[in-house]
């Protein structure tokens, strides 16, 4: 293998500039549930929300932006990302997190040549409950979408904003993701009203076909397998109603979106 001399490398690497640094932006989304005063069970009211940090430096000091910051040279853009959700969440756990999109365009960062790799993490709320800010931070708070949207955010983070939550709609209809925001056993209901908080726009207007399909067999694998005690009897549920309702749990089958 031909190998480029000493010289030849540091004549390369000085001739051509590289950016200032290379950040990692996270979006975070959750629900957050709000138990209904009601005089019979019933679900709690969800709300889809992102985590956002005030940011405590001269740039943009004090605004809301997406948690995050530079990458290391001994990490990967992963570990980064999974670094400063550790930082900003407290969280240290395996979560969904996926990387969404590089952003750059001249003058999106005030200090320099600054691309982002923005990622998506989707975190139950229960990890959340010990969220707190990091040393370039002032504050961490959840904030439900619409208010999110309603604040100047720094930087180009709500162009980010929102292609993350166009890439979870997309996903939460093509894979099984809400298993992010569910418990490992639930009921229909719940995961109906999970799918309901994340895409306003899906509505089921027959329940039994929405079931049938999610458990059908015939020609691929179920999505969800039902929960069974000992003697392979169903288990059911009456948390959220008077109303014993079945349990279920994501099978490990993973679907797969195709047009054809």
């Amino acid at each position: 293998m031909h190998r480029l001399s000493a010289k030849r490398l540091f004549f390369r690497t000085k001739k051509h500039r590289s950016p200032d640094g290379l950040p990692t932006d996270i979006c975070l989304f959750t629900i957050l549930s709000v138990p209904r005063e009601t005089k019979t069970k019933s679900l709690p009211h969800k709300q889809l929300a992102v985590l956002l940090i005030k940011r405590k430096s001269d740039t943009y000091g004090e605004q809301w932006a997406l948690p995050g910051g530079f990458s290391k040279e001994s990490e990967t853009l992963d570990e980064c990302a999974y670094r400063e959700l550790k930082e900003e969440t407290n969280i240290d756990r395996d979560v969904h997190i996926e990387q969404l999109k590089t952003y750059y365009k001249p003058g999106r960062d005030p200090r320099g040549w600054i691309p982002s790799v923005a990622y998506v993490s989707l975190v139950h709320e229960d990890l959340l409950k010990h969220a707190q800010a990091a040393d370039d931070a002032s504050d961490a708070q959840l904030f439900p979408i619409e208010e999110a949207f309603a604040l100047n955010l720094a930087f180009d983070h709500r162009e980010i904003l929102t292609d993350a939550l166009q890439r979870v709609r997309e996903k939460m209809l093509q894979t099984n993701i809400a298993k992010a925001f569910l418990p490992e056993w639930f009921t229909l209901s719940e995961l109906l009203q999970v799918i309901e908080t994340v895409v306003p726009s899906f509505k089921v207007t027959d329940r039994g076909n929405f079931e049938r399909r999610l458990l059908a067999t015939t020609r691929r694998q179920g999505i969800l397998v039902a929960a069974v005690d000992d003697l392979g009897q169903p288990v059911y549920s009456t948390e959220y109603s008077n109303s014993p309702a079945k349990l279920y749990r994501f099978s490990d089958f993973i679907p797969t979106a195709m047009i054809y």
